[in-house]
């Protein structure tokens, strides 16, 4: 039976395999999603021609109804995979309102598998291969140092010969062990990708509370993939298929980790802004139950299951696995997360969040010795999270973001008797997708990641229709400000997180913030001749920057011990209000005023624990919120320079003013998104829209909503994808 010919194509640094299903970089493999290849495999094959929107969508979604958008994801994912750009040149040109062309040069490779041989005996050995192995012996013999033996002047006897020949092979054979025993280990690389999940959507990974952005993470007992979406504990099979949520009796869980015997999730259940009570959930159905008194935002189980590792403020506690005897175990400075110990029993790794954002790995023996950074100076500034184990303790995995790009990269740890490990990290993923979040297959074979690309359309809510609509040509953007005349907006770019301004239109568009500075909560001077805005620079603390609305250099107007959090204009334009702290603890978070003119900074009385300030059209009232089990919205009064309690035991986020100052709109997320009015002469609270089942993208301080000048919600639908793949790798 005849070998079946393959079909390769070859352009630029590029090699694709349609049978492999393989895109190859320079021999690397470059990961994409099913649909990604299958589209890139579409535009090679027809090289040259256009192909209608149209007829792509037939081609790679068949009997299936997609939106174009997908198309145009899709296309943007291989843009980024190529090195292309957003808007391609080289490979992928786009003609408008029509479809797209795969404009490189391609080269057409048949390959039946076949490849040259050499036919002999079995066993022989040819005369050239005899003369060569002589060769060899004779110019050893003369050369390698370790002999110190003269060239005979006269023919040496054959079993002279072949004692030399021996010997030197002898050599050859120590030095190539001693090479292999020396040497470098190989690097671990990605052959394949199988995408788990399939819905692209609603897998929320994350959940964020105070301003602190919790990981989910993908654990397996073997079978199964088990993860957080929508803050339920949800499972799939690790082959892939449809998505089944765990049964239990309350929401808001965050996954910890899964028992040694893959039988219990460990979980924090997100009673409060900063902490959470610790439960043990059921992986094959069953209730839920309380870990005693614990409280803490992550927990991981020792090895053999006998005790916990949980953590609570910027400390580690070890803890029975039953809830009794806590002890302190290693405190940070910082806010640590996601601990993981390795397979042993020897040390425990885990993520720590210093005060201004960052991100880094750190390790701590189990007799909690020595706790230090991982990886210092390796990422400047750090930027790692998340890391596991292989179950034999080989690998550690962890992501990495760089360039605002999150992939994933490995370290050996343990090795055989003949090879030595490295701590040096190796990348195993590039593009398209950013990825998150590694996990590891029990039989080491797989590793599951999260795959994710971001993508927004702003959108306004429709209280008549009750359905969100496309706002100002649905814009991937969030925290829109509106001018006091509404002829200019100010508005950050998603994902990227830069600063712009505009007018409503989309004339006279202008980026104000560049570099690596990621901006949020842009609010225009009553003037209009300015914008004040949050912004964090890679390592540094979120600030308050005042920028011309024309344009310039972001002018920060605070030092840097203490971060600062959703600046806001007083009606007259010459003082700032805005949220502030030194560190993560609730207590320490307050309110504070900034006069423009003199540059004084003053704390309001009675503001601690408190955030997200707004003042009132008049300027007589400053509206502000806290969070945790007390869930209260208050009201400042400039005049008498006291607190009013408007609202308890209700959630209410994001406290926004109507135009008339009559009422003061705010965000519940209990039981689904909802927006609520609250009326500040008669405290009447009324529901104004349910916003479950929407999509909504989670920003850096989770769903931003936003509002019109009419005082209509605005909100970012979430357009991205977001799914579980299987990486198969290949491990040295």
């Amino acid at each position: 039976m005849g070998l079946q010919t393959k079909h390769i194509y070859e352009f630029g640094p590029f090699r694709l395999d349609a049978a492999e299903h393989l895109l190859l970089r320079d021999g690397e493999a470059v990961p994409l999603t099913p649909k990604a290849f299958d589209l890139l495999l579409a535009l090679v094959e027809r090289h040259g021609h256009l192909l209608e929107k149209d007829e792509l969508l037939k081609k790679v979604w068949p009997d299936t109804f997609v939106e174009e958008a997908n198309l145009a994801s899709n296309i943007s994912q291989l843009r980024k995979a190529l090195g292309d750009g957003e808007n391609g040149h080289r490979y992928i040109e786009t003609a408008p309102k029509r479809g797209y062309r795969f404009v490189a040069n391609v080269k057409k490779v048949e390959d039946d598998g076949a490849g040259p041989t050499i036919q002999e005996k079995p066993g022989s050995l040819s005369t050239l291969a005899k003369h060569e192995q002589e060769a060899n012996a004779d110019a050893l013999i003369t050369s390698h140092p370790a002999l110190k033996l003269e060239r005979p002047a006269i023919k040496v006897k054959y079993y002279q010969r072949g004692a030399l020949i021996a010997l030197a092979a002898l050599i050859l054979s120590t030095g190539g062990l001693a090479y292999f025993v020396l040497r470098s280990p190989l690097a671990p690389k990605v052959m394949a990708s199988v995408q788990i999940t399939t819905s692209g959507r609603g897998k929320s990974f994350y959940l964020t509370t105070g301003g602190f952005r919790m990981s989910s993470p993908v654990v397996t007992d073997g079978p199964r993939l088990f993860f957080t979406q929508g803050a339920v504990p949800t499972q799939v099979s690790s082959t892939g298929g449809e998505t089944v949520t765990l049964a239990s009796s309350f929401s808001r869980f965050i996954i910890g980790d899964i028992s040694p015997d893959r039988s219990e999730l460990l979980v924090s259940r997100a009673d409060d802004e900063f902490e959470g009570t610790l439960w043990v959930l059921p992986v094959l159905g069953g209730a839920p139950r309380r870990l005693g008194a614990l409280v803490g935002h992550d927990a991981t189980w020792t090895p053999d299951g006998k005790q916990i590792v949980y953590v609570n403020g910027s400390a580690l506690y070890r803890a029975k696995s039953d809830g009794t005897e806590s002890r302190k175990f290693v405190t940070v400075d910082g806010r640590p997360y996601w601990p993981r110990w390795a397979p042993d029993g020897s040390r425990l790794r885990f993520t720590v969040q210093n005060p201004a954002g960052s991100d880094s790995l750190w390790e701590v023996a189990a007799d909690s010795a020595n706790p230090h950074p991982l990886l210092p100076g390796w990422n400047n500034p750090a930027n790692e999270c998340c890391g596991n184990w292989t179950a034999d303790g080989r690998y550690f995995f962890f992501q990495s973001t760089r360039n605002r790009s999150t992939n994933i990269w490995a370290t050996r740890e343990q090795t055989g008797l003949f090879q030595r490990g490295s701590q040096e990290p190796v990348q195993l993923t590039i593009g398209p997708l950013n990825y998150y979040f590694p996990a590891p297959s029990l039989d080491g074979k797989k590793l599951f990641v999260v795959g994710e690309q971001k993508r927004g359309e702003l959108s306004r809510y429709d209280a008549k229709k009750r359905q969100l609509v496309s706002y100002l040509g649905g814009i991937s953007a969030e925290y829109l400000d509106f001018s006091r005349d509404g002829e200019w907006i100010a508005y950050v770019n998603y994902p990227e997180g830069s600063l712009w301004r505009s007018k409503v239109g989309g004339e006279e568009r202008r980026q104000l913030s560049f570099s690596q500075m990621r901006a949020a909560l842009p609010r225009w001077s009553p003037d209009g001749k300015q914008i004040v805005f949050m912004a964090s620079t890679p390592g540094k603390r979120w600030k308050t920057y005042l920028i011309s609305a024309d344009g310039g250099t972001p002018q920060q107007l605070m030092p840097d011990e203490r971060s600062e959090y959703d600046p806001g204009w007083s009606p007259d334009g010459n003082t700032l209000v805005f949220a502030a702290r030194t560190n993560r603890e609730l207590s320490d978070l307050a309110i504070y005023l900034f006069e423009m003119g003199t540059r004084q900074l003053s704390k309001l009385p009675g503001s601690e624990g408190l955030y997200s300030p707004r003042w009132s059209p008049d300027g007589r009232y400053i509206a502000a919120h806290n969070g945790g089990l007390q869930n209260r919205l208050l009201l400042f009064d400039i005049t008498t320079q006291k607190w009013t309690e408007l609202l308890a035991g209700q959630q209410a986020s994001g406290p926004h003013w109507s135009r008339d100052g009559k009422y003061i709109y705010f965000v519940s997320s209990d039981g689904g998104e909802r927006i609520f009015r609250l009326g500040i002469g008669d405290r009447k609270v009324e529901l104004c829209a349910s916003l479950k089942g929407f999509r909504l993208a989670q920003s850096v301080f989770g769903i931003w909503f936003g509002w019109t000048p009419d005082d209509q919600p605005l909100m970012l639908r979430d357009e991205g994808t977001q799914d579980i793949y299987a990486l198969e790798w290949q491990i040295p």
